[in-house]
């Protein structure tokens, strides 16, 4: 595997090159990253993966300096247990060597709910430096994760309107047995919060039984798994129940005729934030 830290380095491995795979990362790798990179390989060759710790979806408040950065035991892992080809590691000044004054907003009815209204800025963000990356890579196929539903529906959409050559590609979200979706976040979880977590998991698996069973009071299906997660001494940003296709509250004949929906949450155990969804 080759290391590269500049676009032009980037560029130079990858000339020629005509079905290239990407995944984005911040790093921090775990086995659901790793899930990414083999589906990739699936779809194309050679497979390229970066890193970088994206300042501009993080808040003010939020945890882009403690965010875990751990690039030498990333490397490690891809080494031994990837089939990835080019791993792009650019600082900051690589990515921004001016002020990012352009940048990609979503609509608001896609990108200011949900994680957009509890992160004001986040998707833009995200849309940004992903614009960027793929610009960099020119990639023929981009590997997310559904764990990020809402982000890999506004990145799908942002490439289909910008008529991008590139085809984003969904993997399921990869989680623990006990039922906990990995994410980097989870380290910051202390030894009692870990055995709890997994109680996110379980709630939305709950309300999309009921929805399985017949129920469409979506209203009550919510507060109920709001309230389960906050007598388990949850703060909840978020649980909702959302049409697939564009993640609009669904009307309860919709629900009775059967559309396809999808649970979403987010929800913070201690100081660690959790996001977690289930498709209906």
């Amino acid at each position: 595997m080759k290391v590269v830290h500049s676009i032009e380095e980037l560029r130079d491995q990858l000339r020629g090159q005509n079905r290239t795979a990407f995944v984005p990362t911040m790093g921090n790798l775990h086995e659901g990253h790793l899930a990414l990179m083999n589906l990739a390989h699936h779809h194309g060759d050679p497979v390229v993966a970066s890193i970088f710790v994206n300042r501009l979806q993080f808040g003010a408040n939020e945890d882009f300096g403690k965010y875990p950065r751990t690039l030498q035991e990333d490397i490690e892992k891809l080494q031994r247990q990837s089939n990835v080809y080019v791993l792009f590691a650019p600082n900051e000044s690589e990515m921004y060597p001016e002020p990012q004054n352009y940048s990609v907003s979503p609509p608001s009815d896609l990108g200011d709910i949900l994680e957009g209204e509890f992160r004001p800025g986040f998707f833009v963000g995200v849309t940004t430096v992903v614009l960027k990356l793929l610009a960099c890579v020119q990639p023929q196929v981009a590997v997310f994760g559904k764990k990020d539903y809402q982000q890999l529906m506004i990145v799908r959409n942002m490439c289909r309107q910008f008529a991008l050559p590139t085809e984003i590609i969904p993997h399921e979200t990869v989680r623990d047995a006990d039922g906990l979706a990995l994410s980097s976040r989870n380290r910051f979880l202390s030894d009692a919060e870990r055995v709890e977590a997994p109680h996110l998991y379980r709630v939305l698996n709950q309300a999309r039984d009921e929805i399985r069973g017949g129920a469409h009071d979506i209203e009550r299906i919510e507060a109920d798994a709001r309230a389960a997660l906050a007598a388990a001494g949850w703060k909840v940003d978020y649980i909702a129940l959302r049409r697939q296709r564009d993640l609009r509250k669904a009307a309860a004949d919709e629900v009775v005729a059967g559309e396809p929906l999808v649970i979403l949450a987010a929800a913070k155990l201690g100081t660690t934030r959790l996001i977690d969804n289930l498709e209906v």
